[in-house]
This record gives structure tokens, sequence and C-alpha cells, in this order.
């Protein structure tokens, strides 16, 4: 993986778990948090969207890649925010 590629997957990390966390909480987790959350969204919503057959329908740019991202970040902070009120 080249560093330009790294830093487009941290942005896209980073714009997603933004995006998810407004979504979610009304707010962001701040750099380093909506990184993360983002990251780890962008598996979760990988997953979730081929196992659900969608994989395809959102394209395979950059643009894709933040909305799929998102997606799976806002499961990720509902599924987590389940968990913390029980």
């Amino acid at each position: 993986m080249s560093i330009a590629s790294f830093i487009v997957f941290l942005l896209i990390g980073a714009v997603a778990g933004w995006l998810a966390g407004l979504l979610i909480r009304g707010r962001g987790f701040g750099l380093i948090g909506d990184i993360v959350v983002g990251i780890i969204g962008a598996f979760v919503g990988g997953f979730l969207l081929t196992a659900l057959g969608l994989a395809g329908l959102f394209g395979a740019g950059i643009i894709g890649a933040i909305v799929v991202a998102t997606i799976g970040a806002a499961v990720l902070l509902f599924i987590i925010k389940l968990i913390k009120r029980a």
C-alpha cells in the first residue's frame, strides 16, 4: 500500500466516522475517533451489504466507499448505543 492509498484510506474513514457520528450522536468523535469508527464501519458495511446482496449498489469509487463505510459505522454506533443503554 502506497502512502497516497493509506492517506485516502484514512480520509475515507474520517469522513465516514464523522458522518455516522452526526447521524447517531449529533456530533463527531474527534479526528482519531472518527477514523477508527469509519474504518471499523467500512468492514461492517462491506460485510452487511455483501450479505444482503447490495454491495454493488453504491459503486466502486471514493463516494461509494464513503457511503458503505458510513452505513456500517452508523450500524456499529447504533448497536453500541443499544448495548450501553441496557
